[in-house]
């Protein structure tokens, strides 16, 4: 099997195409077959983002435009003053600061999530292996292992249900549905299935409730369903929602408007009207940030 095969939707095969597309058999994997698996695939569990500092956080929510111009800003008020009134500056800064605190703030609570679903995994799980069942750390899990289920049972891997007596399970973590969904492997089901009704699958980090059965992994680590979640979340910064872009774009295009009016207004005062430069720039720096919208990173 490759990886690519982890791409496709198993609830819609039948036990015996699923059991051909990974590769296996209900008796389960040998020892030496699982090895070479689980190097291929590497280990069942969820990878964590690149850790950063709490100050490399800080410094990187410097970089916004409208950010980088109210820094100058408050520079330029303290600088024309002469250092004498520095109120306007230490206001500017405030707000960038409180500004950057918040947005290190975002990123720690999406790496908080992650460290929560990561403590929802199963330390362990039951598989067939060289045709006995055993009990292994489910980050050994590979794609083709038989794992058994039973009530008070995590879930360590996505499965592809094969046999399901009476099996209830809670997927509230994924579906947001607080009743336990009882699984049915006589459904036939269509591509487009969202994951609530998928019935004959089980899925990482859900709860077995009620009843037993068995199911092969079709899915481990960041290629299953929870694993997709920790994924999105590590690149929240990074994915840009269309009404982020709008508002990222309509923050540009006052930005830039703004700073065309003060220079105007700059110019205008000084050239043409004869007013004091330093007086004029000050006005000029005033228009500029009490218009730049200082929030634009939390959009």
């Amino acid at each position: 099997m490759s990886k690519e095969q982890k791409r496709q939707a198993f609830y819609t095969q039948s036990p015996e195409e699923v059991l051909k597309a990974v590769d296996a058999t209900e008796q389960g994997l040998s020892s030496s077959e699982a090895e070479k698996r689980l190097a291929e695939f590497g280990h069942n569990e969820l990878e964590e983002g690149e850790k950063r500092s709490i100050l490399v956080k800080f410094i990187e929510q410097f970089k916004d435009l409208m950010i980088i111009i109210l820094v100058a800003a408050a520079i330029l008020s303290v600088v024309t003053s002469g250092g004498e009134d520095i109120a306007d500056a230490i206001i500017i800064l405030a707000v960038v600061i409180i500004n950057a605190a918040f947005g290190v703030y975002q990123e720690g609570k999406a790496e908080e999530a992650i460290e929560a679903l990561k403590s929802m995994s199963s330390p362990a799980a039951r598989v067939l292996r060289d045709g006995h069942m055993a009990e292994i750390d489910s980050k050994e899990l590979v794609p083709g292992d038989i794992v058994a289920l039973e009530a008070g049972d995590v879930v360590p891997a996505d499965l592809r249900l094969l046999e399901a007596n009476s099996l209830k399970i809670e997927e509230a973590a994924l579906t947001g549905e607080s009743v336990p969904v009882e699984k049915d492997l006589s459904v036939e089901l269509a591509a487009d299935a969202g994951i609530g009704d998928r019935v004959n699958m089980a899925f990482q980090n859900s709860n077995v409730t009620y009843g037993r059965g068995m199911g092969v992994v079709v899915n481990t680590g960041m290629y299953t369903e929870v694993g997709h979640i920790a994924g999105m979340l590590q690149d929240a910064d990074e994915t840009d929602t269309p009404l982020k872009q709008n508002l990222n774009n309509l923050s540009k295009v006052l930005t830039y408007a703004i700073l065309v009016i003060a220079l105007v207004t700059f110019v205008v005062g000084v050239f043409i009207q004869g007013k004091n430069p330093l007086g004029e720039l000050m006005t000029s720096v005033a228009l500029a940030v009490a218009a730049i919208p200082e929030g634009s990173q939390l959009s």
